[in-house]
Order: C-alpha cells, then structure tokens, then sequence
C-alpha cells in the first residue's frame, strides 16, 4: 500500500467513508480492498486514516468494470449531433444548447467515428439517410465496440415508420421523427442523459 503524503490541495481526495457512499458498499469493504492492494490509498499522519485519491479512485472503479458515479462523469452534459444536412444539424444544435448542453455537430458517419473518441458524449443524436456510411452502418459500428456501451442513442429522422423501429434493433435507444418540435427533441435527449447517469 502507498502510504505516501499527497498535496491535498492540488489533489481531490476522499476518505472511505465517502468511497463506500459511492459504491454502495459499507466502509469495511472498501478497507478490505486498500488492505488487498486493489485500491490504492494513502495513509495521513497521526490517526493513520485512509485517503484515495479521485484518480485512484476512477481508476479502480474502470479496473473492476464499476460503474462511475454521475458526479465524476466529466461528459455527462455532451451531445454529438451527426446529420448530413448542415441546417438542420445547426438547428438540433440550437435547441441543445439552449438547454445547456455542450455540443458538437459532424455532417457523415466517418467523423462521427472520430468525434466519439475525442469528444465522448453522453448523448449522440443521429440521422439514418447519410451518404457513403448511413446511420444504420454507424449504430453497427457503435454496438460492435464496448468502449460505447453507455453512450444513448436518438435517432432523428424523417425515414418511414418501419425504418425507425430498425434502428432500435439495430442498438438506436429512442427515435424522433423529422420534423419534430423543439420541446420534444429536447425532452427526449433529456431522457436519455437520465438513464446514462442512473
């Protein structure tokens, strides 16, 4: 066990206490874990309680497949738009962010890869009709890689009925369909981030 002494000012700590509130679980468990050298902690001087460090503590919760607590979910409030149609990727985007998300808009599938890595939202809304990788191709894409496993999916599209309830089997969470009302879009994309954070 590290029993080295952290800058607690430049470093966010908490006791075992606060892990157990976190996890779920009594403080004697989370004792077991630091005496077990699963999760690191370090000792304070004097009274010798522990304290672990919030990237510690993040990293023993991605280790043993832990679900991350909301409040450590830097991209809770993040939503990627993905439509090939400028107007309207800038108009879902409107709507967004005056309902305080942070976003960001891509026009194909290909840059929707690539904006997921880096941008890693929560949230992702996406049109089917796309050129070249269409939306169909994306949600396959999405499902085949357990690094998105929590990201939710709405599919926003004006493709008939039918075409929607494909894109639910194919791993789309909720679907909209063009034209849609403000108040919905954001509603729905609401819904979503609440499950992410559950």
């Amino acid at each position: 066990m590290d029993t080295q002494i952290l800058d607690t000012h430049k470093t966010r700590m908490f006791s075992s206490g606060e892990v157990a509130q976190f996890c779920g679980v009594h403080f004697r468990t989370v004792i077991r874990w630091i005496e077990k050298g699963s999760l690191k902690a370090h000792k304070l001087p004097g009274r010798g309680n522990n304290r672990i460090s919030e990237k510690d503590f993040l990293e023993f919760l991605k280790d043993n497949d832990l679900p991350i607590p909301t409040e450590f979910k830097k991209n809770k409030d993040r939503v990627l738009i993905v439509d090939d149609d400028h107007a309207m990727g800038a108009a879902i985007e409107r709507v967004l962010k005056r309902g305080g998300f942070d976003t960001k808009v891509v026009n194909d599938g290909f840059s929707a890869g690539n904006m997921l890595a880096t941008f890693e939202p929560a949230v992702m809304t996406l049109d089917l009709h796309m050129p070249h990788m269409n939306g169909f191709d994306v949600l396959d894409f999405i499902a085949s890689q357990s690094c998105y496993d929590d990201l939710k999916i709405l599919v926003v599209s004006a493709l008939a009925d039918e075409r929607l309830a494909q894109a639910k089997e194919h791993g789309a969470h909720d679907v909209l369909s063009k034209p849609f009302e403000n108040k919905k879009l954001l509603a729905k994309v609401t819904d979503l981030l609440k499950e992410v954070c559950e």
